[in-house]
């Protein structure tokens, strides 16, 4: 069997874009979730490489950042696609067919809630509200160019949708 080693010299550079984020964080009392949704800002994902770097800086035990980071739903620990879908399933778009365009979404990208296509480009998430009932059925596509949101669906759009994403992608 061969040994792994740790990189951890290299650590600090590859998370070099934390750094001011620790610096601030690091040794206040209560401040994980707020490092850790910076963390999940910037690189897209708590990897198991980055929840070791944020022990070493902060002095929390792993363990204790893995209970935290899985237990808010807010938290990934893997990478999602270029392309997060986030659908709405609160009451208004419950009412108003949000399980129909999930099952659209999920028939058509071959995907199901939290899994990312195999393409790389797509992530569908269930979420439990954007906020945005007046719009209902409504997604959030979130990107490296920012948030779409996209309203009163139908089975039909939201495939024309993500079609002309793929396509743009």
């Amino acid at each position: 069997m061969s040994e792994q080693k740790c990189d951890c010299g290299n650590r600090s550079q590859q998370f070099k874009e934390l750094a001011p984020v620790l610096k601030e964080y690091a040794k206040v009392p209560g401040s994980l979730i707020t490092i850790l949704q910076n963390a999940q800002e910037i690189y897209g994902y708590l990897s198991p490489d980055l929840i070791n770097y944020i022990s070493e800086e902060t002095g929390i035990r792993p363990a204790k950042i893995y209970g935290v980071a899985t237990f808010y739903a807010q938290f990934r620990m893997e990478p999602v696609g270029k392309y997060l879908i986030m659908l709405c399933k609160g009451t208004a778009c419950h009412v108003n067919g949000s399980d129909m365009i999930e099952e659209s979404v999920c028939e058509h990208l071959g995907i199901q809630d939290g899994e990312t296509t195999e393409d790389g480009i797509f992530t569908l998430n269930n979420v439990a509200c954007l906020g945005c009932c007046s719009l209902a059925p409504v997604m959030m596509v979130q990107s490296a160019d920012g948030d779409e949101t996209y309203g009163n669906l139908t089975k039909d759009s939201v495939k024309d949708i993500l079609d002309e994403i793929r396509k743009n992608a």
